[in-house]
């Protein structure tokens, strides 16, 4: 599933998340209109594109595979009394794929979704994300048209906090090897998955229970996230194999994903991925990823989404992002908090 907001670190320690202060809908009313102009914004941005706006299910069978999301679970009621599961689901991505499956058309969605047990400035358990497929572009190509919709929507000079972002300016573009070749000092894809090691040349020492992954993201946060995305937006690309979720790897080195994310003034705005096709390959990757989940949550359990990966062989080459338009419009208005620019929160 698409990971945005998904990192482990904060899943374990959601203990540390803070409740953050609502204002009421009266004192929020200024930058709820400046919301809504962003929603128009985005439509005739993606219309003017020839994108076609679609709707898709929020109660489902099967929310995704994500290892730390938790989810909403509910009971759907039949007219003849049986029930049946439902999870409201933590993305639209597979119903959205299996639409340009059977279309081959390019498609967006200002999309509600549910994640259970986040709550802090950044976080919340109910937000709106916008989600695009494009068939036919790479991962170059979707940053390139990420790019543009940022300049359609906020201004060429953007202060947050203490930050003033050029959105003018090409937005910088790093991959992760030299992100964490510039800040952490390591030759990440040399390292591989050995924690040990990656700790080691990091100058840091494993934490107990942690592993390659968990100290990863450890180091992102720390060490790079803390320095991209100051003067312009950064587009982290090329992320290890190990965090490929839904995408390719790259043929020219199947060390690496082809996914990047969006960050800005210290918020990550934006996930994405040239999105894998291989259904086979698929059905081992959400497997892996069950069973990390179930060894974590067991009660995360529920059946595999056989539709959309008989659907997957259908999908054309295309590229597909998550964007958090909640987060996007507190940059926009410079709210510090998600609950700010939210009718209710």
């Amino acid at each position: 599933m698409r990971r945005l907001y998904c990192n482990p670190l904060s899943f374990r320690n959601r203990r540390a998340h803070f409740m953050v202060r609502r204002t009421a809908i009266s004192d929020r009313v200024p930058l709820l209109q400046r919301r809504a102009l962003l929603q128009r914004g985005v439509r005739a941005f993606f219309d003017s594109r020839g994108y076609l706006e679609v709707e898709t299910p929020y109660a489902v069978p099967t929310p995704g595979e994500e290892v730390h999301l938790r989810c909403f679970r509910t009971e759907l009621e039949r007219p003849d009394g049986l029930r049946e599961t439902r999870f409201l689901h933590t993305s639209p991505e597979f119903a959205m794929k299996r639409i340009v499956a059977a279309s081959g058309l390019p498609v967006y969605q200002l999309a509600r979704v549910w994640r259970n047990g986040e709550q802090s400035a950044l976080h919340a358990p109910e937000f709106t994300m916008l989600e695009w497929y494009r068939p036919g572009a790479g991962l170059a190509s979707l940053m390139d048209e990420t790019e543009a919709l940022a300049r359609a929507l906020l201004p060429p000079s953007l202060t947050y906090g203490e930050t003033t972002l050029d959105f003018a300016a090409p937005f910088e573009r790093l991959t992760m090897a030299e992100a964490f070749a510039r800040y952490v000092g390591v030759d990440l894809l040399a390292i591989g998955d050995d924690a040990e090691r990656l700790a080691r040349e990091a100058g840091t020492v494993l934490r107990p229970g942690e592993e390659w992954e968990d100290l990863f993201f450890r180091l992102l946060l720390e060490r790079v996230e803390p320095e991209i995305g100051r003067a312009r937006p950064t587009f982290l690309t090329h992320w290890p194999a190990a965090q490929a979720a839904l995408s390719r790897r790259d043929p020219e080195d199947p060390r690496v994903a082809l996914r990047f994310e969006l960050y800005a003034a210290g918020i990550e705005l934006a996930n994405a991925f040239e999105e894998l096709t291989d259904p086979q390959e698929q059905r081992v990757r959400f497997e892996a990823d069950r069973a990390r989940r179930l060894a974590l949550a067991p009660d995360q359990n529920w059946p595999l989404d056989e539709a959309f990966l008989a659907d997957l062989q259908s999908l054309p080459p295309c590229s597909g992002i998550a964007l958090g338009f909640d987060r996007l419009v507190m940059l926009a208005v410079g709210a510090p908090r998600l609950c700010d620019i939210m009718w209710f929160s």
